[in-house]
């Protein structure tokens, strides 16, 4: 059988896994917080058919003959560039100006509060559950400084978060207070997270969570501050993705023809015997 034939299924195969990717961002382009997925190519191992020589007295050198064999899976980035800010007027609506993430988790009345099982996340749209906690809308406790869950007592006048991560509140006797200061974790290699959905990351080896100082807020360290009363859209360009789609689909088609031509040869080869 004609080699070709094989380049161009694994063509095919590139090209598929590449359109898969950007229609999962095109489909996220309203999701808070979503980082947008890069697929790149890169070649298989090349047949040497013949070897490089080195120049002699009386002839010079000759480069090596090799034949690809094809194109592979290279990478599926994680494209880690903030989005756009966007105002919602929603006191509870947060978005990072820079660097860092917020860290959710689980708590429960056995760690007196303490947040386990970290996830990372830069949609920032909290929500207050009856006993006054700042979760997610999945019901995970945001992480304050001190690593416990942030309660504004429900009784409250009014409350309101500062832009270095202070969520204060003004007590039922007209007291201003302050429920604690939220954390935000950062990360040498950013593009390191794992993706686990909900608009959630999860730390990997490569990924490489900054520990010194331990406890991280906004604006030190090299993180952003906070943005109240805002959200951070998703990092997807709508243009690029639908002109990348362009490129992939007539990749695909010319990948296609490949086999299609390689056919055509095979079918020549196979009248030959008549």
């Amino acid at each position: 059988m004609l080699r070709s034939m094989y380049l161009g299924i694994s063509g095919m195969k590139n090209f598929q896994t590449k359109l898969d990717v950007l229609g999962n961002n095109i489909a996220n382009v309203n999701t808070y917080g979503y980082k947008k997925g890069r697929t790149t190519f890169q070649d298989l191992v090349s047949q040497q058919v013949a070897g490089a020589t080195a120049p002699g007295a009386n002839r010079g050198g000759v480069n090596a003959k090799q034949v690809g064999l094809g194109s592979q899976i290279g990478t599926v980035d994680t494209v880690q560039t903030a989005g756009s800010i966007q105002s919602t007027g929603r006191p509870l609506d947060l978005a990072i100006s820079g660097d860092g993430y917020f860290i959710v988790g689980n708590s429960g009345t056995q760690n007196n509060g303490t947040v386990t099982n970290p996830m990372y996340t830069r949609a920032g749209n909290f929500y207050l559950d009856r006993n006054g906690a700042l979760v997610t809308g999945s019901g995970l406790y945001l992480q304050s400084s001190t690593n416990q869950k942030i309660v504004i007592p429900p009784n409250s006048q009014s409350y309101g978060i500062g832009s270095d991560g202070s969520v204060n509140y003004i007590d039922n006797t007209g007291v201003s207070r302050v429920a604690g200061t939220i954390k935000l974790a950062k990360f040498a290699n950013n593009e390191g997270l794992q993706k686990v959905g909900g608009n959630l990351f999860a730390d990997t080896p490569n990924a490489g969570l900054v520990t010194t100082p331990a406890n991280i807020t906004p604006g030190n360290s090299g993180t952003g501050t906070l943005v109240s009363s805002a959200l951070e859209m998703s990092n997807v360009d709508l243009s690029e993705e639908f002109t990348d789609m362009i490129v992939a689909q007539r990749g695909f088609q010319a990948n296609t023809r490949i086999i299609t031509t390689s056919d055509e040869i095979l079918q020549e080869l196979v009248n030959l015997k008549r």
